[in-house]
């Protein structure tokens, strides 16, 4: 592993989170959303995170800036990270398979929305946050730049700690009992252990 191989396996997970997105993202506009929580917060929210697992990393791979934030390369933990790379995108695919058409990148609640609870969700409640957090540490241990590496970490968590308790009160008000015993037997990020 150099440092080369580790960025190009960077920039094909953001290719891979891509092409993933795509497919799914066409078939949920096709649902008619009847509530959302977009606004300002949650517009800065999901730019924040882009930022962080996306644009900062990318000018980092197209240019090496900040350079000065540069740190010792290791190749063990640049397959440390690739695993975790693989990790992310298997858990972020799933997630959409799962939800279908009840996916959307905003809190938002769409006509004829189902509480899903099958495939991935079966034991997590919130298993798109475990991807980007697989993501943030794949991120990490790919790019050797404190900046460029942990920017996935901050940005993404602003989002995650912004966002997970908003969306659960959504959820609980449109499922209600059904949501608040789905959260008693699943783990909100990873799964319950018994």
């Amino acid at each position: 592993m150099t440092p080369t191989i580790s960025k190009v396996i960077f920039v094909v997970m953001v290719i891979g989170w891509y092409l993933i997105r795509y497919k799914y993202a066409r078939r949920s506009r096709r649902a008619r959303v009847v509530w959302s929580a977009r606004g300002p917060l949650e517009t800065a929210l999901l730019l924040i995170s882009l930022s962080g697992l996306g644009l900062v990393p990318l000018f980092y791979v197209a240019t090496g800036m900040p350079r000065f934030a540069a740190h010792g390369f290791y190749p063990w933990l640049a397959w440390l990270g690739s695993f975790f790379a693989i990790a992310a995108l298997g858990v972020f695919h799933l997630t959409h398979r799962a939800l279908g058409r009840n996916w959307s990148i905003s809190l938002d609640v769409r006509e004829n929305h189902e509480l899903v609870t099958e495939g991935i969700y079966r034991r997590v409640r919130h298993p798109m946050y475990s991807a980007f957090w697989l993501w943030a540490i794949a991120q990490a241990l790919l790019l050797p730049n404190w900046i460029a590496g942990f920017a996935g970490l901050a940005g993404f968590g602003v989002l995650f700690f912004g966002r997970v308790a908003r969306e659960e009160r959504m959820m609980l008000q449109t499922f209600g009992d059904s949501y608040r015993d789905y959260m008693a037997r699943t783990g909100r990020v990873f799964p319950r252990v018994l």
